[in-house]
């Protein structure tokens, strides 16, 4: 499997948080602090309030030891409700798209689908996902020859 990360959802502080990070285990941030105003305008997604325009949609972090931290803000305006301890996902990036379907149905099998599995903007095949044991999961499979330039 190409990779297992961290996941961590924030009210508005995700740029304070990483930066936080960055300062205490060093290396720079993998494809910048990506903002909600970075979206392609083509992009359908619920209305984003002016004033979260600035907030990170997306971070990623690398960590020593290769594990790699991610994180977003998830501002009510969006209608996101964080409470210490659903703010946090393992995201699973599987080889491929049928691995990523296997482990979709598996992992979420008695508990409870947050995102059905579907093509997203960035080329990706994403879902989510809380299982029978309260775990959030996050599913991402990219194919290879997926273009990601904006």
């Amino acid at each position: 499997m190409p990779g297992v990360s961290t996941y961590l959802n924030f009210p508005r502080n995700t740029e304070e948080v990483f930066n936080f990070y960055r300062s205490v285990f060093g290396g720079e941030f993998a494809n910048n602090l990506m903002r909600f105003s970075d979206l392609p305008k083509t992009v359908v997604s619920p209305k984003i309030a002016d004033k979260d325009m600035n907030l990170i949609i997306h971070s990623e972090l690398p960590l020593p030891g290769g594990h790699l931290l991610m994180g977003t803000d998830a501002p009510e305006s969006m209608e996101f409700n964080l409470i210490t301890g659903n703010n946090i996902h393992i995201n699973i990036e599987p080889d491929t798209k049928a691995e990523t379907l296997r482990l979709f149905k598996a992992l979420s099998d008695g508990g409870k689908i947050t995102m059905e599995l579907q093509e997203m903007f960035w080329g990706g095949y994403y879902g989510s996902c809380t299982d029978k044991f309260g775990v959030q999961w996050m599913f991402n499979f990219v194919s290879k020859t997926a273009d990601l330039t904006p």
